[in-house]
C-alpha cells in the first residue's frame, strides 16, 4: 500500500514521541493541528517542531537564481504593522510551496517580489504573489500554501519584480528590470508524505533560541553557464561588518550590528553608516523594516544627522539598512529607531518576536 493510501485510509498516528522522527502519521493531525507551544516568550523560541523540505530544481535570468522547494502546508503569521494575523491550514491545501531567491554570483538572498503561476497541460492551476517570511528552518524565503488537485507535471513560472532596495558596491545597477523564471517539476503526494518531522522534546518547546537552519541548495555546480553560487542565507558576523564596528544591541529580541564605513568606499564618496539587523541566533536578516537614525556629537547638543535609513543590498554584506552621513568622532553618539518592524510573515518561533522594539544607542569609540 502506498503511504497517502494508508493515510487516506486512516493510519493512526499512535502514541506521538516528544522527540524525534515521526514515520507515517495521521495528515490531519500534523498538517491541521501541528503542536504548537503554549506559553511563547514575546521572543525567538524554540518551535515543537521541524519539518522536512525537499526541493523541485532550481533556474536562473540574468542575476536573479530561484530555487523551488516544498514541505508540508502549515500555518504561518501575517503581519500588518505591529499585529499579526494567523493563516490555518486549508481543509484542501497540498503543499507549503516556497521560492529562495539570491544572486546567482554573490549566494546573497534578495527582497523582490515573486508572483508565482502554475500551470499544468496549459491550464492555470494558481496564481497568486507569494509571502515575504521568516523561518527558523528555511530562513528569509517566499511561500504560501497552495492546493493542486491532481498529481502530474507543473511548470512553475516566476516573474520577478524591480528590486525596491538599493543595489550597491558591486551590484549597482543590478536587479532594476522585471525578469521571468520557468521550472517544470512533478508533483506527486508521495513526496510530501515522505518529508520527516521531527518533534522536539518538550522541556526545549518554547525556550528562548532556534532550531539550525537547512543546508540551502540550488547552484548547478556542474560549471556550465547557468551555474548559480549555492544561496547565503545569513549576513556576516558583527566583526566581519565592513568598515568600524560601531557596536551591536538589541532590540525586541533582533539583534544589530552596525558599522562606518570611510569615504570613498564601494559604498560611495561620503562616510556610509551601516546597520544589519539580524535574527539573535541563526543571524537571519530582517527585511522589510523602516530604520532611521539620529547621530548626535559627543557631549550632546543638536543632532548633526536626522534622517531614514534606506533598504540595501551589497554583495559581501547583504540585506541592511544605511546612508550617507557626517565625520563622526570619537564619542559621537548614533540612535537607531525602529519605525515599522520587520513586515515578513511568520512561521513558528518568529510570530512573537521583533514587534515591541524600543531605540538602540551606539556610541563611536566605546
Amino acid at each position: 500500500m502506498r503511504r497517502r493510501d494508508a493515510l487516506k485510509a486512516g493510519a493512526a498516528i499512535g502514541g506521538l514521541a516528544t522527540a524525534g522522527c515521526l514515520g507515517v502519521f495521521e495528515t490531519e493531525s500534523v498538517w491541521r493541528n501541528a503542536p504548537l507551544v503554549d506559553d511563547r516568550p514575546d521572543a525567538v523560541y524554540v518551535p515543537a517542531g521541524r519539518e522536512g523540505m525537499g526541493t523541485y530544481g532550481s533556474a536562473r535570468a540574468g542575476r536573479y537564481a530561484v530555487a523551488l522547494q516544498y514541505t508540508f502546508p502549515h500555518r504561518f503569521w501575517t503581519v500588518s504593522t505591529r499585529s499579526t494575523n494567523k493563516v490555518e491550514v486549508g481543509e484542501k491545501d497540498s503543499l507549503h510551496l516556497m521560492a529562495t531567491i539570491w544572486d546567482a554570483e554573490t549566494g546573497f538572498v534578495l527582497p523582490v517580489e515573486p508572483r508565482l503561476e502554475l500551470r499544468r497541460d496549459g491550464s492555470i492551476a494558481a496564481s497568486r504573489t507569494l509571502w515575504t517570511m521568516l523561518s527558523q528552518r528555511m530562513g528569509f524565503h517566499y511561500g504560501d500554501n497552495l492546493q493542486l488537485d491532481d498529481e502530474g507535471t507543473y511548470v512553475a513560472e516566476i516573474r520577478l519584480l524591480p528590486m525596491d532596495a538599493d543595489a550597491v558596491g558591486e551590484l549597482a545597477g543590478q536587479f532594476q528590470s522585471a525578469e521571468t523564471v520557468e521550472m517544470e517539476f512533478e508533483y506527486d503526494t508521495d513526496d510530501i508524505y515522505d518529508l520527516e518531522y521531527d518533534q522536539i522534546d518538550e522541556s526545549r518547546r518554547g525556550d528562548r533560541g532556534a532550531v539550525p537552519l537547512m543546508r540551502h541548495g540550488g547552484g548547478t555546480g556542474d560549471g556550465s553557464d547557468d551555474a548559480v553560487a549555492e544561496p547565503i542565507p545569513t549576513v556576516p558576523a558583527p566583526e566581519d561588518l565592513p568598515g568600524q564596528l560601531l557596536g551591536t544591541a538589541t532590540s525586541g529580541d533582533a539583534a544589530f550590528a552596525a558599522a562606518l564605513v570611510p569615504a570613498g568606499s564601494r559604498f560611495g564618496d561620503e562616510q556610509y553608516l551601516l546597520v544589519s539587523p539580524r535574527t539573535p541566533y541563526n543571524r537571519i536578516p530582517l527585511p522589510l523594516m523602516g530604520l532611521s537614525a539620529t547621530v548626535t556629537q559627543g557631549g550632546g547638543g543638536e543632532p548633526v544627522f536626522e534622517d531614514s535609513l534606506s533598504s540595501a543590498v551589497d554583495g559581501r554584506v547583504g540585506i541592511h539598512y544605511g546612508a550617507t552621513v557626517p565625520d563622526l568622532q570619537q564619542g559621537d553618539s548614533v540612535t537607531i529607531s525602529i519605525d515599522t518592524p520587520p513586515q515578513a510573515s511568520r512561521h513558528d518561533g518568529y510570530e512573537t518576536a521583533f514587534f515591541e522594539m524600543p531605540p538602540v544607542e551606539l556610541t563611536l569609540g566605546e
